[in-house]
């Protein structure tokens, strides 16, 4: 008797914890870079990456950093729920003269962690 409850609890957990392995969020960015093309110094450096939460729980995006300090990325602030959109704003500063090349990382809880982003473009005198 003893040994069909332990059974049945085991099989009953087992169940409970494939059925909360289902549920995870997944972000899906439009694009993985953002094309600024030829803009002049001092112009408005600020694009975004948007995003969709295509899975079943919340998306937290905890960690946004960039390559260097000439681009300032910038994260939601609360969780993303599934099916919603949201965005990352990305800020280059266009002071700098010449190419862009720089890559922002995204750290999330999605199924796929860590996703690396680019920005490219170059900037005129």
């Amino acid at each position: 008797m003893m040994k069909k409850i332990v059974l049945l609890l085991f099989i009953g957990l087992l169940g409970i914890s494939l059925n909360a392995q289902d549920k995870t969020a997944k972000i899906k960015f439009n694009t993985d870079t953002v094309d600024y093309g030829v803009v002049e110094k001092g112009s408005d450096g600020v694009r975004a990456f948007e995003f969709t939460n295509t899975g079943t729980s919340p998306l937290i995006i905890s960690k946004v950093s960039s390559s260097c300090g000439c681009t300032i990325p910038k994260k939601p602030e609360g969780p993303i729920m599934p099916g919603e959109k949201g965005e990352i704003q990305v800020k280059y500063d266009t002071n700098r003269v010449g190419p862009i090349r720089k890559a922002i990382t995204v750290i999330s809880n999605a199924d796929q962690p860590t996703i690396i982003l680019k920005i490219k473009g170059e900037v005129k005198a």
